[in-house]
């Protein structure tokens, strides 16, 4: 079984070797909570590390290694999760016949898609490690001087000393006063996060070759649009494997950011070419829809426990909450699996390849070419118009539960279409992605409520052919109904406040 560890570390540079910086560390006690050093002996690790033929992880700042020696033998996955920390994810050395396991494979498919893992590099490192305590004794950083020896795979051996400092128990406020006896002693913050990175410098991209200036008004609107699309795919890429191990919020946060990409595709058909990007809008619609029914599920179990809370307890008759439970966990289980399936599936692998064409090669129109702040504010305007209109269908509409949905789906198109504008827009793009979210968790909120009445009529015949009393399920389908009413009354007054505000475009 999978161990997943939370890694916050910074790596340093040695003009010598480390004793002098080792020397400083030792003289932390009594600084930044720290009450004793203690000193490990000598540990010998030696890691071979895979990727792709063309270092697709490595370019990701994703690791993936087979190590032996030291406390935490195993196979090793490292995932970004921030400025200086990343989530490994641990197996056992038994975990495979010297193969990667399938396990960690698998959470990096989007980025290798079919590509086989191969040893790229082995590293040897002779490591001293200094653990600085707390008072009881309890570990708040390892300190380790390295001396570290590289082979790869096709090109010369290279060696070099380093210093690595990881928080254990500590908080960050100790990693900044390690850092800051390390520099007396003259070691410096690494240019490279990672060995392997140092390691394999040669065949990487120069450290900020690929930084673009900032976006202004008078950036061209082909690279404005461009550039939030580009956001929207890297964090598909970052959430794929955050899906795959079922952390919180993460099918959300993926599923968002496909929506984000589509609307801006279909919102700035005149700056990326609408035909040629018709396609590749239904594919992103496909791959909303396999994660829609996880996070649906997510949300409904959450309302309805929620709801329940807030029911005096002599009103609450059977065993509601067990039933609710499971039905969601079920639910919940078929949902998830569907996800993985898609994405696991070759479809979504060519939808990856797809982005990345888009990317790299774009179908730009001779729009794209000119200053954003002109370009762009019509399509944002034109969305904002597009959100009214469907938010005056509503009072007459024969299907008002319908007429709002469509208008909550319109006000996420109004916002995600200025979020991408707001680089060359400015205030007016904010003032309207904030009113346009703002309309989108009102409709958002009456749309659950017509979602839960639904499930809550079908949870009650379930209790009644096992013969339960419905009373509380009757309950809570009332309140539901009363909140969805209480929305109704607060539109108009909400939109009548915000209208369309665009003209500053």
């Amino acid at each position: 079984m999978a161990t997943v560890v939370r890694e916050v570390e910074r790596k340093y540079d040695l003009a010598a070797g480390g004793t002098a910086a080792l020397d400083a560390v030792q003289a932390m006690t009594g600084t930044a909570g720290v009450a004793a050093v203690s000193r490990q002996d000598e540990q010998l690790l030696d890691a071979v590390y895979y990727d792709t033929a063309d270092l697709r992880l490595i370019g990701a700042g994703i690791t993936l290694r087979r190590r032996t020696g030291g406390g935490d033998a195993g196979w090793h996955l490292k995932l970004p999760a921030g400025a200086d920390t990343r989530h490994e994810i641990r197996l056992p050395l038994a975990a495979s016949g010297g193969a990667v396991p399938e396990q960690l494979a698998g959470l990096v498919r989007a980025y290798t898609r079919g590509a086989a893992l191969a040893p790229v590099v082995r590293i040897q490192t002779s490591r001293r490690v200094l653990g600085l305590l707390d008072g009881s004794g309890q570990t708040l950083a390892d300190v380790a001087a390295d001396h570290v020896s590289a082979q790869p795979a096709d090109g010369p051996a290279v060696s070099w000393d380093e210093i690595e400092a990881e928080l254990v128990t500590g908080g960050p406020e100790l990693l900044t006063a390690i850092e800051a006896q390390l520099r007396r002693a003259g070691a410096r913050r690494a240019a490279a996060a990672t060995k392997l990175q140092r390691a394999l410098a040669g065949r990487l991209p120069a450290a900020g070759a690929a930084q673009q200036p900032p976006l202004t008004r008078g950036s061209p609107a082909g690279e404005v649009v461009l550039g939030y699309v580009r956001g929207q795919v890297a964090a598909i890429w970052r959430y794929d494997p955050l899906v795959r191990r079922d952390a919180p919020d993460a099918v959300h946060q993926m599923r968002v950011a496909t929506r984000r990409a589509r609307s801006a595709l279909q919102a700035f058909g005149t700056v990326i070419e609408r035909d040629a990007t018709r396609s590749l809008c239904a594919e992103l619609k496909w791959l909303a829809t396999a994660l829609g029914a996880a996070r649906d599920g997510e949300v409904m179990l959450a309302r309805l426990t929620d709801d329940l809370a807030a029911i005096p307890p002599a009103l609450v008759v059977g065993p509601a909450q067990a039933r609710i439970t499971a039905h969601f966990t079920a639910e919940l289980a078929q949902a998830g699996q569907t996800a993985l399936a898609a994405l696991d599936g070759q479809r979504y692998l060519r939808l990856l390849d797809d982005l990345d064409a888009l990317l790299s090669d774009p179908p730009l129109t001779p729009l794209a070419a000119r200053k954003a702040g002109k370009v762009l504010a019509k399509p944002v305007r034109r969305a904002a118009r597009r959100l009214q209109r469907a938010l005056a269908a509503v009072p007459g509409a024969e299907d008002r539960d319908a007429a709002i949905h469509e208008a909550r789906k319109t006000a996420k198109r109004a916002r995600y279409a200025a979020e991408a504008a707001a680089p060359a827009l400015g205030r007016a793009a904010g003032r309207q992605a904030a009113q346009a979210k703002d309309l989108q968790q009102l409709l958002g909120d009456h749309h659950d409520s017509v979602v839960a009445r639904t499930a809550l009529l079908d949870l009650a015949r379930k209790a009644r052919a096992a013969g339960e009393d419905t009373f509380t399920y009757g309950l809570m389908h009332q309140r539901q109904a009363c909140q969805a009413a209480r929305m109704e009354q607060a539109l108009p007054r909400f939109t009548a406040a915000r209208g369309d505000r665009t003209k500053g475009h």
